[in-house]
């Protein structure tokens, strides 16, 4: 039955595209966010549908999508760039297997992230591509936030959608996602057309932020609790009654921490004390075997070179005993210990000139959102209130994602691009309606004396 029903469910999908082509884009996005191939047992398990809608989402748009609108803008130049490069360090890797395996899926996220931001040419659309990257990610959100109630969760115990632990079924990378699409849930909620402002869509929004910061209790990832403390710090730029806000935080704290559980309090003690954490050890030990790695290979190795590394750290076990402290340190030896931070992912693999292509990327895209938000924020004209509140959404989820990757691997992630695609197409889309609105209209031509009149001309 779930076979059929997620069947059913990409086959009306698709078919809505023939009628209306850029469904097959938000085809796209649910297709590449929740997986659902994954879910499948037999019938989209056997067919390659990512690859179908992606074909259809591109064919689709060159074929029968207005393109007048459509801009390129420095920051898709500046994926592609890095998409280049990443393939010319593929093609010299340290390990060719592995780093090719990698540049498959790695190569298809940044030309999406390329295209996306041609097909987003009216404010429906942007909504309609927020909406499917919500709803799409709330799928799996729900589900785990179900089971923490019912479970607790656990570190590498929180079951999803699929038992995977690629994507967003990893539990770090949807820790920092749930807190990330938060912005965007609550811009939806207050500026949103496609479900009416009623008390079923304020319920469903708050119920859905409430799961959101959910998820990084049942997966008890780290990155998950940093990543609601600057949610929380952000919020304090566009709250009205501040005060207010930060005791109703406090309270929220103070009545939330008897409930947690006792394996999650511990493991947050870890942030503070990470010498008594194997991982966030092994963590800080890969990082300077990076740094060196990079003075070595300042082009990077490729795709996986982290697979070369040799690793010693030592880790402190404390255990007290009434006024006893017995303190047991051991040192481990680790190999092929994955980067856990997007900034060193960058730097081993792609070396000095990817991690500079991606910060650019990331920080120009910071500050394009801080143009646009001030740019927009004093309108108030029809139709102007929404483009501010959007900037500021997508802005802090950057902000968030980039807080949260310094300690998750998740530098291509799939869902981010598609974050930082929407930047770039609100960018080109907002500098266009500018550019309209400060043009002088043109003159009418006098008319020319043909023996006709300037009508029938």
């Amino acid at each position: 039955m779930l076979d059929l029903a997620l069947a059913g469910f990409m086959a009306g999908f698709l078919a809505i595209g023939f009628r209306r082509p850029f469904i097959w884009v938000l085809a796209y996005l649910y297709v590449d966010i929740v997986a659902p191939q994954k879910i499948s047992y037999f019938l989209l398990a056997s067919i390659p549908i990512s690859l179908i809608v992606f074909v259809s989402a591109f064919g689709a748009w060159a074929m029968a999508d207005d393109k007048k609108d459509s801009r390129f803008t420095v920051r898709q130049g500046m994926l592609l760039l890095l998409l280049i490069y990443c393939g010319c360090t593929t093609l010299g890797a340290d390990f060719p297997v592995e780093a090719a395996e990698k540049f498959g899926w790695v190569w298809k996220a940044v030309v999406f992230a390329v295209f996306l931001p041609l097909t987003l040419r009216t404010r429906l659309r942007f909504e309609a591509a927020a909406l499917i990257m919500v709803l799409s990610a709330a799928s799996i959100i729900i589900s785990g936030s179900i089971k923490t109630l019912v479970t607790g969760g656990g570190y590498g115990e929180l079951k999803l959608l699929v038992n995977d632990n690629t994507g967003l079924y990893e539990s770090s990378i949807i820790s920092c996602v749930s807190i990330a699409i938060i912005p965007v849930i609550i811009w939806l909620r207050k500026h949103g057309t496609v479900f009416p402002e009623d008390w079923r869509s304020k319920l469903f929004a708050a119920a859905l932020i409430f799961a959101c910061l959910l998820i990084p209790v049942g997966t008890q990832a780290r990155t998950g609790l940093l990543c609601i403390g600057v949610l929380a710090l952000l919020s304090l730029r566009t709250v009205k009654r501040r005060f207010l806000y930060i005791s109703l935080i406090a309270l929220g704290v103070a009545s939330a921490i008897p409930f947690l559980p006792e394996s999650y309090t511990k493991r947050m003690d870890t942030i503070e004390n990470h010498d008594t954490d194997q991982s966030a050890s092994g963590r800080i030990a890969i990082w300077k075997w990076t740094w060196e790695y990079a003075k070595d290979h300042p082009l990077g190795g490729g795709f996986d070179s982290y697979r070369s590394n040799q690793i010693r750290f030592d880790t402190v076990d404390k255990k007290s005993d009434g006024t006893t402290t017995d303190i047991d340190s051991k040192t481990i030896t680790d190999q092929g210990r994955a980067f856990h931070s997007s900034y060193f992912e960058m730097l081993g693999e792609q070396g000095w000139p990817g991690l500079i292509t991606w910060l650019t990327i990331q920080f120009l895209g910071l500050w394009q959102m801080e143009r646009l938000r001030s740019r927009w924020l004093k309108r108030t004209g029809p139709g102007e209130q929404w483009q501010a509140p959007l900037a500021n959404a997508l802005q802090q989820a950057q902000v968030i994602y980039l807080v949260g990757s310094f300690f998750v691997g998740i530098a291509y992630q799939p869902f981010i691009l598609m974050l930082i695609a929407m930047q770039c197409g609100l960018w080109s889309y907002l500098k266009r309606i500018d550019a309209r609105r400060f043009v002088p209209a043109r003159q009418p031509l006098a008319p020319v004396a043909l023996g006709k009149s300037s009508a029938a001309i």
